[in-house]
């Protein structure tokens, strides 16, 4: 039986790479794949899905308006697997809709994203996958301390950590890093201490 499965970690954890090195499992035995990502993720072009080790595929890029139910249903359904990067930019209803698939066709949806953002806060698609996956698996990183990384903290371009702002903001090695909880409450306090507020 077919299952919705959410693999999540922090920034820099391989998400990507490990969304690509699937997709090429699945056709590697014949299987076609629709490779999905939200169209909020525009940071390597509207369609290409790219890893931070240099892999990557065309995706169809979805805006939070379309149906991945019929989208699968009315253009794609000699597919045998979903697989979506960047899950944590879906809408709560779109997670639905792909579970949905999972059950009316039996076949496999796996999402690959974030679980939280810069400030620790669910992402809301992230949110619904954690509250019907029928999977749900962590792919771990490391803080430059050697600690499990579990923050992706964001960095102003003077590269401090930033505290404050919008949920969104794209950006990549240059814009985040993965850290874990004690290191990013301890740059916290240490810029609090040099009056740095951001």
């Amino acid at each position: 039986m077919a299952k919705l499965y959410f693999k999540f970690g922090a920034m820099g954890c391989s998400k990507t790479a490990q969304a690509l090195i699937t997709k090429f499992n699945y056709e590697e035995r014949g299987m076609k794949v629709l490779l999905v990502k939200p169209s909020t993720d525009n940071r390597d072009g509207a369609t290409t899905v790219r890893s931070r080790i240099g892999l990557q595929a065309e995706a169809i890029t979805v805006p939070e308006s379309v149906d991945l139910y019929d989208l699968y249903k009315d253009e794609n359904s000699e597919c045998n697997v979903i697989i979506v990067d960047e899950c944590q930019f879906l809408h709560p209803d779109q997670v639905d809709q792909l579970s949905r698939v999972v059950m009316d066709f039996d076949i496999p949806v796996l999402c690959f994203g974030l679980s939280t953002d810069f400030l620790t806060h669910l992402f809301p698609g992230s949110r619904r996958l954690f509250e019907i996956a029928d999977s749900i698996q962590e792919i771990k990183s490391v803080c430059k301390c050697g600690d499990k990384a579990t923050v992706n903290a964001r960095l102003d371009d003077d590269g401090n950590v930033v505290f404050s702002g919008d949920q969104l903001c794209l950006g990549g090695n240059e814009r985040y890093v993965a850290m874990c909880k004690k290191c990013w409450l301890k740059a916290r306090r240490d810029q609090e201490a040099r009056g740095i507020f951001t």
